[in-house]
């Protein structure tokens, strides 16, 4: 049995509309609106549904499939979930329409409902198969705006009875029909929870911006190396009583692989007790030295998120600032200049509640917002300062983060 939150009932409520738009503050339980809505619609179907979960990359797609499975009130006989991208699954997966649409055609006959996890890569293989879409959630609904998704957005949009769009941070387009604005493929916004109501209720936390400042200059030839210096210098800074996670955004794959690879980083990190996870497309994902596959990269993360006491050092390029649930991530360092999207999405990262938290405030030994009770009561978003970079970027999040958290406005960015 799921437990909704007000404004999640409010969601799963409006989403009685045939289409559009949630928007909802990263930490404001996007999928279990997905997860509740779909519930009700099986149990008060007279035929088996077909539904189409849409994330914008494999990680998360895996991370719904595994989210929306675990649920009791899910996970029922009558139920077959498929994948349709490129990685690992313990489901049936493929890419080929023509094997999708022999996977309707098997649930038909079983006479069994179908929940289908793709990515908006992957997208058009289902729309290619031809099968009939009862509902489609699109999650981190923004990237449908991209110039090679939209077609396939607006595509599915036609084909599926009802379409939910989800997302933190909305695009819009005064020049062309790609933004979330175009109601015709995206619908009019059904719900919009502003951050401030979250956190008036405890359910994310308000993020706390710390410049460091430092008196390096960030040297165009050898990045890495001031980066490496830098990030040891914020660790050192930490609370040394608190078991910190730790997110670092990197400007590139090739400056992390300088990173990791011709500085002394990992030794260093390990001397101060921390274990080391990192993951971009072009390199992969490797938990400290031994390389591994996405869905044993998650389980990983997920795990030493939940373990009081373990530290860790989590280095990406792109690839997790959208979407996925860290649990535990206690601070988050930039080392370079995010757009608006990637800013708050980042930021949402950390102010996920501790699960110590969490538990306390739903038996009630805690009430919301007596921070002094928190074990984490904030998160933390630390910008490096050098002496020729970090200045416009402090400033750019101290507005983006007061607009979020101060105003209640979503981080709307133009396509």
């Amino acid at each position: 049995m799921i437990t909704l939150r007000p404004h999640q009932t409010a969601a799963v409520d409006a989403m009685a509309a045939r289409q559009g738009q949630v928007i909802v503050p990263t930490g404001g339980g996007k999928t279990i609106m997905m997860i509740s809505d779909a519930i009700r619609r099986m149990d008060a179907a007279d035929r088996p549904l077909t539904f189409v979960v849409v994330a914008p990359r494999i990680l998360l797609a895996s991370q719904l499939c595994d989210e929306f499975l675990s649920f009791p009130g899910i996970r029922r006989p009558d139920l077959i979930p498929a994948v349709v991208h490129s990685g690992e699954s313990k489901h049936f997966k493929t890419t080929k329409s023509e094997k999708i649409a022999l996977f309707d055609e098997m649930c038909a006959s079983a006479i069994c409902h179908r929940i289908i996890f793709t990515t908006y890569h992957s997208l058009h293989r289902v729309i290619d198969s031809g099968i009939t879409v009862d509902v489609a959630y699109y999650d981190e609904a923004h990237n449908a705006c991209q110039r090679n998704h939209f077609i396939k957005v607006a595509s599915m949009s036609m084909i599926a009875d009802r379409n939910y769009f989800f997302t933190a941070t909305p695009r819009v387009s005064n020049k062309h029909d790609r933004g979330m604005n175009n109601i015709s493929v995206y619908g009019e916004v059904i719900m919009n929870v502003p951050a401030p109501e979250l956190v008036a209720q405890g359910n994310i936390l308000r993020p706390t911006i710390v410049p460091f400042n430092t008196q390096s200059v960030v040297d165009k030839k050898n990045p890495h190396v001031v980066h490496s210096n830098t990030v040891q210098d914020i660790i050192d800074n930490l609370d040394e009583t608190s078991a910190a996670k730790v997110l670092v955004a990197v400007p590139s794959s090739r400056v992390l692989g300088n990173i990791l690879g011709h500085t002394d980083i990992l030794s260093q990190l390990k001397e101060r007790g921390y274990n080391v996870l990192h993951i971009t497309s072009k390199f992969g994902a490797y938990v400290n030295d031994k390389k591994v596959n996405r869905e044993k990269f998650f389980e990983t993360l997920t795990s030493w998120g939940k373990e009081e006491g373990k530290k860790f050092i989590l280095f990406h390029y792109s690839i997790l600032s959208e979407g996925i649930n860290v649990p535990g991530l206690t601070h988050c360092i930039l080392l370079r200049n995010l757009n608006v999207v990637e800013m708050a999405q980042t930021i949402g990262r950390v102010i996920r509640l501790d699960q110590r938290d969490a538990a306390n405030l739903a038996s009630g030994s805690v009430t919301p917002c007596n921070w002094s009770m928190y074990h984490k009561p904030t998160g933390f978003v630390t910008v490096p300062v050098h002496q020729n970079y970090g200045a416009a970027v402090i400033k750019r999040l101290q507005r983006i983060t007061d607009e979020i958290f101060v105003k209640g406005i979503p981080a709307t960015a133009l396509v």
